[in-house]
């Protein structure tokens, strides 16, 4: 399946588009439709935040934007809420929930750390996602770049592709006093390659005023996606380019970049 989020040129979404409308191209052989879906379909997603030192002044503020994407999740999707500094911590620990308020609630049990593992985090939070069926999202929020993982971007892309993870990511610029002087703080560029790889969307934030309305957008969007598929012609256990095209004019389509084409023993393979 591919997920599809499709916009105007002013970034807008479009709605009501049909099969005709999409041209789905898998390395540069166009493909024939064989699955078409413009009907809402559930998410289960995992929403992790970086609450490493440099967040503590505007912590509050993230956490109340993080909840505005919470209760905006309908009542077929899933979630967990977590975080990330030296440590990772997910809420519920054991399963994921549909039971928004208990999502919402946890938010005010996120830790504070000091350093910043964010691709660990990435990492941990595409494992939580194993083994669920449907669509699966990773939302990651951030205001620096990545301090003390063990895993690194190309760990982190090669999972999410294998398993077939949609990333959000949601970056804010900060300015931080290191004890001699105020300097700015960005997010890791990573995090763009990374949500431009799975289809899902990158955020560059340099107003905290943006945060509330920048997490409300990413909530529209899995709910605006289209749903596409088509069935390979080899499963040659290669990594295929994907890309999809829009007929008409002025529309812009935001869907994964690539996919494994794995063997499979029986059955057809996703």
């Amino acid at each position: 399946p591919l997920y599809v989020t499709v916009t105007d040129r002013e970034g807008r979404l479009v709605p009501h588009l049909e099969r005709e409308d999409f041209e789905v191209y898998d390395n540069g052989q166009l493909q024939k439709l064989t699955l078409f879906d413009n009907q809402t379909t559930p998410i289960t997603v995992v929403v992790m935040l970086d609450t490493s030192g440099s967040m503590t002044l505007i912590l509050d503020r993230v956490k109340d934007a993080a909840e505005q994407f919470l209760i905006r999740l309908l009542p077929e999707d899933m979630g967990r809420v977590g975080a990330f500094n030296d440590k990772i911590e997910f809420h519920p620990e054991e399963a994921f929930t549909s039971d928004r308020d208990l999502l919402v609630r946890s938010l005010k049990e996120l830790d504070f750390g000091y350093p910043t593992r964010l691709w660990d985090a990435v990492d941990e939070s595409i494992r939580r996602l194993d083994g669920v069926d449907g669509r699966k999202v990773v939302l990651v929020f951030t205001d620096g770049a990545d301090t003390a993982s063990r895993r690194d971007l190309d760990d982190v892309m090669h999972e999410a592709r294998a398993k077939e993870i949609m990333v959000y990511a949601i970056g804010l610029e900060t300015e931080i006093f290191n004890g001699q002087r105020r300097q700015r703080s960005s997010p890791d560029r990573g995090l763009k390659k990374l949500a431009e790889e799975t289809g899902g969307g990158f955020f560059l934030l340099k107003k905290e005023d943006e945060l509330g309305p920048t997490f409300t957008r990413v909530a529209q969007e899995l709910h605006s996606q289209y749903v596409l598929g088509f069935t390979p012609a080899v499963l040659d256990g290669k990594v295929h380019k994907l890309q999809v095209k829009l007929k008409k004019p002025g529309l812009n389509a935001r869907a994964r970049k690539s996919y494994l084409a794995a063997k499979a023993e029986t059955g057809p393979s996703k």
